[in-house]
């Protein structure tokens, strides 16, 4: 009993704090069903680490170093980028680059929707060291694992804080992107109808498009291969159909496991002492800012290039360039829906949205080509 009494007393209102802060990614995750197989565990392994003495991560004890399996996990999945790869296997799996080869001139929202990186990136480098700062304005990717793997290699001391903030608001997505669209847009602007004319798209395309992509990425920024490559193999897998069942695995068992062993893993780095600062706050704002940008940077340049075009776009279809596929993509589709419904925009939404992904991974590279040193 004294044991137990002594254990109680070295519980600290930090270590509270982050209970309840797990209690709410739980909650989420399950009332909600906001990103439940990241949430779930992230908000969990945060109440694991956050116990007195807790045997879930590495620390001291009379002097001996006793391993935590968090932490042993840590070393062997994020610290080397192992889990954040192998996840984007599955996510390449999963896509179809269908819509995009039927009308490449779509890739350029990709493109256009990560203007909120850069922003954020200005921002934050008034508040945090330049590499820091690099990895807080990658939360502007809408992409775990590209967040992950840039955090780590730019020795960012804030990955807890930008993990917690990229997948929260990947989840909040549907309640972040409608009103700054609806700020942005016309009513006449959000009715305009894009007929989809299907391109049949062959397979000698589908199977050289991964390889093309990665060649092109790896010379425009070479710190983005292994993001890409993985990603783009994971599409090879897919396209390639002679290997459909590790397609299925890939697709799902595999994303799901590590996706996971990616959350609970990452809860290793909330511990109190590190999370609970001023810092945080300001991390979750810029990452806010991030998502906001990025999607009005996406109907901006919709509305700029209408100016010259005969054929109207529709400019909700930039909103969906962030990579948080496919919610941004079903999003757009929706709110098109809303406002005319026989106004049908899921296949320009989504092939914007499968070149979002293509492009946070090349933003990514950039990033790091820029401030790895």
């Amino acid at each position: 009993m004294e044991f137990l009494y002594g254990n109680l007393l070295e519980i600290q209102w930090q270590q509270i704090v982050m209970w309840l802060i797990g209690g709410v990614l739980i909650y989420l995750a399950i009332k909600k069903k906001m990103e439940p197989t990241l949430l779930l565990p992230i908000g969990f392994g945060a109440i694991m680490v956050n116990l007195p003495f807790s045997g879930a991560v590495s620390q001291l004890v009379d002097g001996v170093l006793e391993s935590g399996p968090l932490s042993t996990l840590y070393d062997a999945g994020i610290s080397n980028e192992l889990f954040p790869l192998i996840l984007f296997i599955g996510i390449g799996a999963m896509i179809d680059f269908g819509p995009v080869l039927s009308n490449p001139k779509l890739m350029i929202f990709g493109a256009a929707a990560q203007f909120g990186i850069f922003f954020t990136l200005c921002m934050a480098s008034m508040f945090f060291d330049i590499k820091d700062a690099a990895a807080i304005s990658i939360i502007g990717a809408a992409d775990g694992p590209t967040s992950i793997v840039v955090a780590m290699k730019l020795g960012s001391k804030y990955l807890g804080a930008i993990m917690v903030a990229e997948y929260s608001y990947m989840a909040l997505v549907p309640i972040i992107q409608p009103p700054v669209i609806k700020l942005l847009t016309t009513k006449k602007e959000r009715l305009i109808r894009m007929p989809y004319k299907q391109a049949s798209v062959s397979k000698t395309t589908r199977i050289l498009f991964p390889i093309i992509i990665t060649i092109i990425a790896g010379i425009i920024a070479p710190s983005s291969v292994a993001l890409i490559g993985f990603l783009m193999f994971g599409n090879l897998i897919r396209e390639c159909g002679v290997l459909d069942s590790l397609s299925d695995t890939a697709q799902n068992v595999l994303a799901n496991l590590i996706t996971l062993f990616l959350g609970i893993t990452v809860a290793s780095q909330m511990q109190a002492e590190n999370f609970l600062k001023k810092e945080t706050l300001m991390i979750l704002g810029l990452g806010l800012i991030a998502f906001i940008f990025d999607t009005a940077g996406g109907v901006l340049f919709a509305k700029f290039l209408n100016i010259f075009l005969k054929e109207k776009i529709n400019p909700m279809i930039g909103a969906a360039g962030i990579s948080a596929f496919p919610m941004s993509g079903r999003i757009v589709n929706k709110m098109g829906l809303e406002e005319d419904k026989q106004n049908f925009l899921l296949m320009h939404s989504i092939g914007v949205n499968v070149s979002g992904q293509i492009a946070s991974v090349i933003a990514g590279g950039l990033i790091l080509n820029f401030f790895m040193k």
